[in-house]
């Protein structure tokens, strides 16, 4: 589908926009849980362990095969009550399925710079303005939990950050909560199937990058699923590298230094196995 990236509005998530989000969200995870937990057990410590749990076993079924498969099917079995499901779109273990506080106060917030818009001269008269406004009215039912509660909740989900096209949710990008003075983490990045691969995802989080850096941030961390090449490859694009990795120039004064900052240190897993590579850029 043709996507006019002028039009697009970066703004924050508000109460009514939760259920998309939750829906970008279960699309943008579909099918990385299989593929972290295949990439668990292929582990050489995976699969020494299975190993030895088979030959126990083999002593007590006269089976070879079936003294195989148990072993490999109870790990499976811990390994999706286990795995937070959040991991699979540059997730955090924080809870992923409550986000009405971070809809806490997003009326106040500005949108997030928009480059496209700018050179496109968008402008949002009074008519469309009067017409966001009544949809925010309207998609307000419900009581409210009080005030202080929200803001324990907005600190816990973080900021969510929505594209909106004529009302339409396409895609959404998150501050982490935990992020910190000078660091904040990008997680939660999602964009409608229809919307791949024509820069929205870009503007979300170089959206949110101009954000940050304005508040003073001066490094930005990515966490991306271990077996997903095209997160790897869309943040390399954006300018960020592997957690480690050094430009040559900085050398081992860098890497002192990410060592102290350990803000993005990777999702661990079974048998305290990595589950996503950590991406990092310097504002």
């Amino acid at each position: 589908m043709r996507l006019d990236l002028g039009n697009v509005v970066l703004r924050r998530m508000k109460e009514e926009d939760i259920e998309a989000v939750k829906a970008l969200i279960k699309e943008g995870c579909e099918g990385t849980e299989n593929r972290l937990i295949l990439h668990l057990l292929t582990r050489p410590l995976a699969l020494l362990l299975l190993a030895m749990l088979s030959s126990v076993l083999r002593f007590v079924v006269h089976s070879f095969i079936v003294a195989l498969l148990i072993p490999v099917f109870l790990v499976i079995v811990y390994l999706k009550l286990t795995i937070p499901r959040s991991t699979g779109i540059l997730g955090s273990s924080r809870t992923y399925w409550d986000y009405l506080g971070s809809s806490f106060g997003a009326g106040a917030e500005p949108a997030l710079p928009n480059p496209h818009a700018a050179r496109a001269g968008l402008v949002v008269g009074p008519e469309k303005a009067r017409r966001r406004k009544k949809a925010r009215e309207k998609g307000q039912t419900g009581e409210r939990a009080d005030e202080r509660q929200l803001q324990e909740r907005a600190r816990v989900a973080g900021e969510v950050w929505v594209a909106d096209s004529e009302g339409e949710v396409l895609g959404c990008v998150a501050r982490d909560g935990r992020s910190r003075q000078g660091a904040f983490r990008v997680c939660r990045l999602a964009v409608q199937s229809w919307y791949r691969r024509k820069g929205l995802g870009k503007l979300l989080v170089e959206g949110l990058e101009a954000r940050a850096r304005q508040g003073g941030a001066r490094r930005v961390y990515a966490h991306v699923p271990f077996p997903s090449k095209v997160g790897e490859t869309f943040f390399r694009k954006l300018g960020y590298r592997l957690y480690g990795e050094t430009s040559g120039l900085q050398g081992e004064e860098e890497e002192e230094e990410e060592e102290e900052e350990d803000y993005g240190g990777p999702e661990k897993g079974w048998l305290g196995l990595p589950l996503t590579k950590v991406f990092v850029k310097d504002l």
